[in-house]
C-alpha cells in the first residue's frame, strides 16, 4: 500500500525563548494510505507539534514532509492553505463549531474556501452537506445550533464538516476528550467505519484505551518517535458498545 505521508528527518525548533526548543527531532516515518494511527505522548513530547505539521497548520524547520506525493514543506502560504483545505479534514476536542449557526451551515462552511466546492450551486452544496450529516447519523438535527445538541452530536457535526471537501486525510485531536464512555465509543465507531471506507485517520490521544481503537500506535517522547507498533488486539467500537449496554442491563436488573 502506498504512503500518504512520508517524513524524512523532520525537525521543528522554536526560537522564541532564549534557548531554542527542539519540539520535533529528526523524525522519519511513513503512514500508509488507509491506515488508522494513534499518536501518543505526555505533555511536551512533541505530539501536538507533529499534529500541527501533519495538518499543514505549521511548517517544519528541517527535513521534508510529503503529503499525498507532494512536498508541502516549501509551498507558498496560499499553496499551503489550499493543500490544507483540499486534502485534510480536522476534528478537535472542543468541536469548534460556530455557535449561532445550524449544523447544516457549519458543515457547508469549508466548501466556501475550497475551489471545487465553491463551484457548486447553493442547492448542490446544501445537498452534499445534508448527505454528509446523514452519513454520520445526525441528519435529522440539521437545523439545530450547537447549543441545542449534546456533546456527541456536536462532534458528529464536526466530523461531517471535516469530510465535506472529501479529504485524503482526517486528523483528530483528542476527539473523545470531552465525551463520556458511551459517546466516545459512538464517535470511535464513526472513525473506524470511515477508515474501513478507505479514509486515512490520524488521532492524537493520551488515553491508552482510545488508542487501541486504531491500527497502529506511535508514541513520542522528547520530540522523537520512541515506539511505533501495530495494534495486535484492536478494540472494535460496536463490540465495546454492546458490552457497555450489557453491563448497564445487568446493573438495572
Amino acid at each position: 500500500m502506498d504512503a500518504i505521508i512520508k517524513l524524512d528527518h523532520l525537525e521543528k525548533t522554536y526560537h522564541s525563548a532564549e534557548t531554542p526548543v527542539r519540539a520535533v527531532r529528526a523524525v522519519s516515518l511513513e503512514i500508509a494510505r488507509g491506515d488508522f494511527v494513534a499518536i501518543m505522548g505526555t505533555s511536551g513530547s512533541g505530539k501536538s507539534t507533529m499534529m500541527n505539521i501533519l495538518g499543514c497548520l505549521d511548517r517544519p524547520t528541517g527535513g521534508t514532509y510529503l503529503l499525498d506525493g507532494v512536498d508541502v514543506s516549501g509551498l507558498s502560504r496560499n499553496e499551503f492553505a489550499d493543500v490544507r483545505n483540499r486534502k485534510i479534514g480536522f476534528v478537535f476536542q472542543n468541536f469548534n463549531l460556530l455557535a449561532r449557526t445550524s449544523a447544516l451551515d457549519n458543515v457547508k462552511l469549508p466548501m466556501l474556501y475550497n475551489h471545487s466546492g465553491s463551484k457548486l450551486s447553493g442547492k448542490a452544496q446544501q445537498d452534499k452537506a445534508m448527505k454528509t450529516l446523514e452519513m454520520v447519523g445526525i441528519g435529522k438535527r440539521w437545523d439545530h445550533t450547537p447549543s441545542q445538541l449534546s456533546g456527541g452530536q456536536q462532534q458528529r457535526v464536526a466530523i461531517a464538516r471535516s469530510l465535506i471537501n472529501d479529504p485524503v486525510l482526517l486528523l483528530a485531536d483528542e476527539p473523545t476528550g470531552n465525551l463520556d464512555t458511551r459517546t466516545s465509543f459512538d464517535i470511535l465507531g464513526i472513525f473506524q467505519r470511515l477508515n474501513d471506507q478507505g479514509i486515512t485517520v490520524i488521532m492524537v490521544t493520551h488515553e491508552n484505551d482510545v488508542a487501541n481503537f486504531a491500527k497502529r500506535i506511535i508514541i513520542m517522547r522528547d520530540g522523537k518517535v520512541r515506539s511505533d507498533v501495530q495494534v495486535q488486539q484492536r478494540s472494535i467500537a460496536e463490540v465495546e458498545l454492546k458490552k457497555l449496554e450489557a453491563e448497564k442491563d445487568d446493573d438495572d436488573s
